[in-house]
């Protein structure tokens, strides 16, 4: 239990960086919406479940080292495998840039701190951190997000039980925030899409790390579930308050600067860390791709890499989030279907080799 539960806590942890934590992402996919935010948030849960337990699943089957030849081998067809991989290393490294600008915005934001002291002081962790092997990245990751985990469903349900207004009310003011969709279906699709196109390569090297399938397939669904209920309070918690929080660039850390400045402070240090989470899981995972683990060339690969993150967060944390974010929705429905279609033709293959057996 303890290994399901900690690939579980490992997987929501790749996932939840600074946008989700600052309660920025859900705002734009969801909570714009209104009511059907909500609707949204259920259906994501659903995908998240089932596209974590096929990960990990996956991953443990083909003793994934690197998410390139799970990949091809999920993709089937050479030019699917080719789009999808090219689809996650840009995601990689874009959201690995996105998570070194997210730690520029948060001590500026919560203790008026230059911005360039958090984005130092996490690449230098980072970059320690990614020295280390899988099972120890996986442990990091995983040993934060309970306190993210139990910092939400304080907050969700302190928010739903003092709220001032209805939803009905609210809902006004939830319709008039700006959103890159017309559809709360097609935005929640697109949010499903980016997240697993941002967590697909570690979660491979979480199932490969791990020798039992049914371990890895229901850590990897307990993570999606786990990951689509935060969603879910998030939303709720954010709609509660979205005529006082929604100017906030992190508007969940708004809420609970708004409830209490000392836990406030203490959800700032929380957050801190899940965007540490998100960036060693994105760039150790683009390591994993190119280089060897341990070698000189991949600690040659993870400075270099590392080193450009740092020059380009300096474009900034929101601008960033509404460049590569949506893009990269929309890219990862190559993934999507990818997965998808993977059962099936797993299951084909099984057939055929049975019938050339006999």
């Amino acid at each position: 239990m303890s290994r399901i539960f900690k690939i579980a806590s490992a997987f929501i942890g790749i996932i939840v960086g600074a946008g989700f934590a600052s309660g920025q992402e859900v705002l734009l996919y969801f909570t714009s919406f209104g009511h059907l935010g909500t609707a949204g948030a259920i259906l994501a849960t659903a995908f998240f479940a089932y596209m974590g337990m096929m990960l990990t699943k996956l991953g443990t089957r083909m003793k994934a080292e690197s998410h390139k030849e799970a990949i091809y081998r999920v993709s089937g067809w050479k030019w699917l495998g080719w789009i999808v991989d090219a689809v996650i290393i840009f995601t990689l490294f874009g959201v690995g840039v996105v998570m070194i600008a997210g730690a520029g915005s948060i001590p500026s934001q919560q203790f008026g701190l230059p911005a360039l002291t958090g984005v130092l002081f996490m690449c230098l962790i980072v970059t320690a951190a990614i020295l280390l092997n899988v099972e120890k990245v996986v442990k990091i990751i995983g040993s934060i997000t309970p306190f993210l985990i139990l910092t939400v469903v304080i907050i969700s349900i302190y928010s739903l039980v003092s709220m001032d207004e209805s939803f009905s009310v609210l809902e006004t003011t939830a319709l008039q925030q700006p959103n890159d969709f017309s559809y709360w279906f097609v935005s929640a699709m697109n949010y499903v899409s980016f997240n697993i196109a941002v967590g697909a390569s570690m979660a491979l090297l979480m199932g490969g790390n791990e020798t039992d399938e049914r371990i890895s397939a229901l850590g990897g669904l307990f993570g999606g579930l786990g990951l689509g209920m935060m969603i879910v309070l998030s939303h709720l918690a954010i709609f509660s308050r979205i005529d006082t929080i929604a100017a906030y660039d992190m508007p969940l850390l708004a809420l609970v600067d708004e409830l209490s400045p000392i836990l406030g402070a203490f959800y700032s240090v929380v957050l801190f860390g899940m965007v540490f989470n998100t960036a060693v899981s994105m760039f150790f995972s683009l390591a994993a791709r190119f280089t060897t683990l341990g070698t000189a060339g991949h600690k040659k690969f993870v400075l270099i890499t590392i080193t450009a993150a740092f020059g380009l967060s300096f474009l900034g944390f929101t601008d960033l989030v509404s460049l590569f974010y949506p893009v990269i929705g929309y890219m990862g429905l190559f993934l999507i279907a990818a997965l998808l279609l993977a059962p099936f033709r797993f299951k084909a293959e099984e057939k055929k080799n049975r019938k050339q057996a006999a």
